[in-house]
């Protein structure tokens, strides 16, 4: 089932989705039950304290709200756990996992918030409790390997600062924004700049330690290949609780360049970012240009071209030159510096900055929806110009289009090799992001407007991009492609309408795994993977 971002807001309202109050009276006593089984099984009074929060303690909502990073979900209509675990050893997640299977409690994991969709600390009519990963976030690098175990409470900001504080020759292909958790991140797939020279996140981690539906911890030996294949990819919270990954470092120039450059002419941007299109997924691995559209200080439409190359400016102008010379890429909008420091040039930190401040986890203060394609062959100019428009509005006034290049690496994977399909064939990927105001989530009619925007963007991409399926990324979820509703079929036929989207023919190896590993689909939410063949 398919229907748009307004659509679905609607439809939570028309299915009265209880609040916090309605659902721990419902289901008090299974609440009551799984807290003294937490004590029971803990027993420890000290640490207990500081790991169990109810709503009945003065920090619950600060916990809860610190990591809400899309802020139009922490709205009081918005259901609330139960109560929010903050594990501070791997046993606390076991017994989470034992106790809630017990007692009927829904669980959900959070790694640092930014679930597209919420989904990572909100449930839908059934209680719930939040595992809060924060307190497992330590990082322990082998730089001699290459190799590091990362628990997934850090985000990726606090593995760039560890890996730059002790290399300028090492670094890790994960996402471009700092404050994101490695535990949805890297398990969904994750990627940054250095997609087209190493690929994916997940394609660079080779261990892993998971909390079953049991309660079992297990390494990549004890699970198995193929429950370590789906959860690098497919989306971790399917089949568990991720406790840590092992990565794979992968090597850098001492020396990098960035550049930035900005079109604000209709006509040259669009033909501009009409011949990105057809050089961006061909030009050397080692450079990456990303090209947005957004506005300038919420007034005229913009093209930003943003680029990273793994070597010194001299050689990225010489190939500039050669192979994309209509951008006009000149020595001063080049800048050498170390990999570490382009992660925070990337971020918009200001010049001079220091390394720390990617260990900030600060929370968002814009709300926001996505939605994203794949795109396969170019799009006409007059398309491209047909977006240029569309940002040209009121509601898009901080709507930014993200197109961000393929090929390279991305191309010599196989689409199998991983849950992530998305692979040769694509030029690149297109991602459609309005944002509005926190204080404009107290409205919902007022926020209306933003998500049509999505919608007739989305829209309008349809001849455009990929087909049978229309793909879409799994860390970009999109509500709108279906959830479970339990109308007429089973949980199977309603996930894989969507399950295909994000996944293609690996649809149904992720589906085989789920059923093998998570029998009783204890780990379940929204749009997870279903068993074969369980109603839902």
């Amino acid at each position: 089932m398919e229907f748009s971002s307004f659509l679905f807001t609607l439809l939570l309202f028309s299915l009265n989705i209880s609040p916090l109050t309605s659902l721990v009276s419902a289901h008090g006593t299974n609440h009551e039950d799984f807290l003294k089984c937490l004590s029971y099984q803990m027993n420890h009074n000290t640490v207990e304290s500081k790991v169990i929060h109810t709503s009945k303690d003065s920090s619950f909502f600060s916990i809860l709200d610190s990591s809400i990073q899309n802020p139009r979900f922490s709205v009081s209509e918005t259901p609330k756990p139960v109560s929010i675990i903050t594990p501070v050893k791997a046993s606390d997640v076991q017994t989470v996992i034992r106790c809630a299977r017990l007692h009927g409690i829904h669980v959900r994991t959070r790694s640092a918030g930014h679930c597209y969709e919420g989904l990572s600390y909100i449930a839908y009519n059934k209680p719930f409790v939040v595992i809060d990963m924060r307190n497992l976030r330590s990082i322990s690098l082998d730089v001699d390997n290459r190799t590091g175990w990362v628990q997934t409470g850090a985000t990726a900001g606090e593995l760039y600062y560890e890996i730059g504080k002790i290399t300028k020759t090492l670094a890790f292909p994960a996402g471009i924004h700092p404050t994101v958790g490695v535990g949805g991140q890297f398990s969904g797939g994750g990627y940054g700049t250095l997609l087209r020279k190493y690929g994916l996140a997940a394609d660079n981690i080779i261990d892993a330690l998971v909390v079953d539906a049991s309660g079992r911890i297990l390494d990549r030996q004890a699970m198995g290949e193929e429950y370590f294949w789906a959860i690098r990819g497919g989306g971790g919270s399917s089949f568990g609780v991720i406790l840590s990954w092992k990565i794979k470092l992968v090597d850098v120039p001492s020396t990098i360049t960035v550049f930035k450059v900005k079109k604000t002419s209709n006509k040259e941007a669009v033909r501009i970012v009409n011949k990105w299109q057809y050089v961006a997924d061909k030009v050397p691995d080692d450079l990456f240009i990303r090209t947005t559209l957004e506005r300038s200080n919420k007034n005229a439409v913009h093209a930003l071209f943003t680029g990273l190359y793994l070597g010194p400016a001299n050689n990225l102008l010489a190939l500039m030159e050669e192979k994309f010379p209509e951008l006009g890429l000149e020595t001063e909008g080049c800048k050498e510096m170390s990999w570490v420091e382009s992660v925070l040039w990337f971020a918009d930190f200001h010049k001079g900055e220091s390394l720390g401040v990617l260990t900030n986890r600060e929370r968002t203060s814009q709300s926001f929806k996505g939605k994203d394609d794949f795109v396969q062959e170019p799009i006409p100019e007059a398309a491209i110009q047909e977006l240029w428009r569309r940002l040209d509005v009121p509601e898009a006034r901080l709507a930014k289009i993200i197109l961000t290049p393929f090929g390279g690496k991305m191309s010599e994977i196989a689409e199998h090799e991983t849950p992530f399909p998305h692979r040769e064939g694509n030029l690149y990927e297109i991602q459609y992001v309005s944002y509005w105001s926190e204080e404009e989530d107290k409205n919902i009619t007022g926020t209306n407007k933003y998500l049509k925007w999505v919608d007739s963007v989305y829209e309008h991409m349809t001849p455009y991009v990929s087909k049978s399926p229309r793909g879409a990324y799994v860390n970009f979820m999109d509500m709108d492609l279906g959830m479970y509703l339990g109308k007429k079929k089973t949980k199977y036929e309603e996930g894989k309408s969507w399950g295909v989207k994000y996944f293609k023919n690996n649809f149904e190896r992720l589906v085989r795994v789920k059923t093998s590993v998570d029998p009783t689909d204890f780990f379940c939410d929204e749009q997870s993977i279903p068993l074969l063949n369980k109603v839902t």
